[in-house]
């Protein structure tokens, strides 16, 4: 519900680079539940900026697949003899499917100096329903839950975000400092065999931005604190249906027989970066700066019955991943027709972790494996950047360019020890209902990219505009996913190495792999009328296709052909737009993990505003008619029954998407 992961050219989660706020914030989690862009409202949000293909070593590395920047308003403050400045707007909404409803408040309070700020917003929703029935026939003795089959379970959330602020300016400087607060007592995953049972975050950031002579200076430092849970959530079953039959299997209630299987998280994430863009002369500007991130880890899963006790297991003890980065670009603009833009960048990448344990004497085996295993790993990284733009006059741009972008593994991909299967299926951040166990001996990913650009519009860039971006990337030491091999024991059987019909035991591995595709955008006024004001057509067309270059599999989560077209009319206040969404099928799709095919289908939405002076009123109607379908990145339905027993859990299911919903909101100024 609030913690999606954007996808760009094939690549998410860690392969692309979200920075919130200027804060690069990181998941703490096995199933990468918190993700950064959990942490900021929607109705937070003053702009998003993604940079998709070439992209820029001044605006992040440890990376492959781009950069979204997504950030809040900046400070404001009141003109000079304005006297007080104060401001703000409030808003709600309500969503028919899952019954959701939330609500919004901004706020400023600011003399010509000095600026207060509050944001604030709240969110909950139920399980929303699926446009028919999709899940098969269990029998109570499974666990099936009693809600309705066309039920999506596991997707009820409530989210509470609030953010205060405190700005001084002085002449050409000035300083901000935020405190924000998440609390998220409750979110669903259908795709994951735990839910998230509380996410409580607390985050400083301050940041400085100065004009100088010779350029600008910007330095900014963040805290982060994060303490986060799972367990089943109402839909998901343990393995005992109540405490009672937990007591009667011969555990003790309050010792080692839980009402769920807590599993807990706590992350640190300390940041501080630099960057200066300096004017050198009318044609050249060259962007310096450096970053530092420290970052601690613990993750450990309390005793709670069954084979899980009698002692606390550590998934990551004590982990530590720190990052420091330089960086040196220089842009030229040559003449009115071309620029280019060249960059380098370098990252040291320190990783390590303590001595782990199991619940019981059983996980020796593998705890001492990694306990005697090379635990410290240091990566020296580089990433280059090489851009050329070329505008021969105000109707079409040209851009090309090469990028080598590296990223080293995060530390569940390196850390996870443990060849249990419920073990392995809980570390599982891609959503695929397999487990998977870490590797020591990953090496970073290295990407070598090129994309080209053609945009050809109006000479105002207002009226009409097309625009291309084909894209090829060879990526080295990839990491993905083989059968974990018979000689680590355990899940690792040699049945899971031959397994086509339901879930497998992976390990995470170095491997080539290859990506290539096309991103073509588009508008064009269609007509202009006294009686019912202007149309124009909009369209956004998406390919990409990867593959393992060591195994020839194809890579696991790759979008589809997909389009968006669109007809939008504005008359007066009035804003309206019917918008159609059409998705090929993917059959493309990962044979090492099973991955499940997804059919093809088209959706067709209906949204309008009306704007006053101070106010906004949104309505809309998504997927119009109704019709079934099944995302092609949302995963396995692992939602419901008994998640945690691989044989009771149903295989082949993806989860589906949201049938008919109509919704409403209203924003208010003051």
């Amino acid at each position: 519900g609030v913690s999606s992961l954007p996808a760009i050219h094939g690549m998410a989660d860690d392969r692309v680079h979200v920075l919130v706020d200027g804060m690069n914030l990181m998941p703490a989690c096995p199933n990468h539940m918190n993700s950064p862009l959990s942490y900021i409202d929607p109705t937070n949000v003053a702009s998003v900026e993604v940079f998709a293909g070439i992209t820029p070593v001044s605006v992040g590395g440890d990376s492959l697949g781009g950069t979204v920047l997504v950030n809040s308003a900046e400070p404001e403050f009141a003109g000079a003899g304005q006297g007080t400045l104060f401001k703000g707007q409030a808003g709600t909404f309500y969503r028919s499917n899952g019954n959701a409803s939330g609500a919004n408040l901004d706020a400023t309070l600011a003399g010509e100096n000095v600026s207060l700020s509050y944001s604030g917003a709240t969110v909950k929703s139920d399980d929303y329903t699926a446009a028919k029935d999709f899940k098969p026939a269990w029998t109570p003795t499974d666990g099936r839950s009693d809600k309705a089959g066309n039920v999506v379970e596991s997707t009820a959330y409530k989210a509470e975000n609030q953010s205060f602020g405190v700005a001084l300016r002085n002449d050409n400087h000035w300083f901000e400092l935020k405190y924000s607060l998440q609390h998220i007592p409750y979110e669903g995953f259908p795709n994951q065999r735990m839910d998230m049972t509380q996410n409580d975050s607390t985050q400083f950031n301050f940041r400085y931005k100065g004009q100088y002579q010779w350029g600008t200076l910007e330095a900014r430092a963040y805290d982060e604190n994060t303490e986060h849970k799972m367990d089943f959530g109402d839909d998901k079953q343990y393995w005992y249906a109540s405490l009672a039959a937990c007591q009667a299997a011969g555990f003790v209630l309050g010792t080692n027989c839980a009402a769920g299987m807590p599993m807990n998280t706590e992350g640190k994430n300390t940041g501080a970066s630099l960057k200066a863009d300096i004017a050198l002369s009318e044609r050249d500007i060259v962007r310096l700066g450096g970053e530092y991130q420290r970052y601690r880890l613990n993750d450990w899963w309390p005793p709670s019955g069954k084979s899980m006790w009698p002692s606390t297991f550590w998934n990551i003890d004590d982990g530590q991943r720190d990052r420091a980065g330089v960086f040196a670009e220089w842009e030229a603009r040559w003449n009115p027709q071309w620029l280019s833009q060249l960059g380098l960048r370098s990252d040291t990448v320190d990783m390590n972790t303590g001595t782990v344990s199991g619940y019981s004497p059983a996980y020796n085996t593998d705890a001492t494996r990694l306990n005697n295993g090379n635990r410290a790993m240091t990566d020296h990284n580089w990433d280059l950047t090489a851009l050329a733009r070329y505008t021969p006059d105000a109707t079409q741009t040209y851009d090309a360019g090469y990028a080598r972008k590296t990223r080293s593994p995060n530390l569940y991909e390196r850390y996870s020890w443990s060849t249990g299967c419920m073990a392995m299926v809980m570390n599982n951040f891609v959503g695929d209902g397999n487990g998977y166990i870490g590797n020591l001996d990953l090496k970073p990913e290295v990407a070598h990219t090129l994309s080209a650009t053609g945009d050809w519009h109006d000479a105002a860039n207002e009226q009409w505009g097309f625009k291309a971006t084909p894209y090829y990337s060879q990526i080295d030491n990839y990491i993905d996913a083989r059968r974990c091999p018979t000689s680590l024991g355990g899940s690792c059987s040699a049945a899971n190495l031959t397994n086509t019909t339901g879930f497998v035991y992976l390990q995470y591995v170095n491997q080539s792999a290859r990506l290539y595709g096309m991103d073509i955008s588009g508008h064009l006024p269609l007509a202009k009328t006294g009686d019912y004001g202007s149309f124009t057509a909009t369209g956004v067309l998406s390919y990409v296709r990867g593959k393992n270059g060591t195994t020839g599999d194809n890579l696991y989560d790759i979008m589809p052909l997909n389009a968006r077209l669109a007809v939008a009319q504005r008359l007066g206040n009035w804003s309206n737009t019917a918008e159609l969404q059409v998705v090929a099928a993917k059959t493309d799709v990962s044979q090492v993990r099973d991955e499940v095919r997804t059919g093809g289908y088209a959706l067709v939405n209906l949204r309008g505003s009306y704007e006053w002076k101070q106010a906004r009123l949104d309505v809309g109607l998504d997927n119009l008619f109704n019709r079934f379908y099944n995302p092609p990145l949302g995963g396995e339905y692992v939602g419901q029954w008994k998640t945690m027993s691989m044989a009771g859990t149903p295989y082949g299911v993806p989860v589906p998407g949201m049938g008919r919903s109509i919704y409403t909101g209203v924003n208010v100024k003051f």
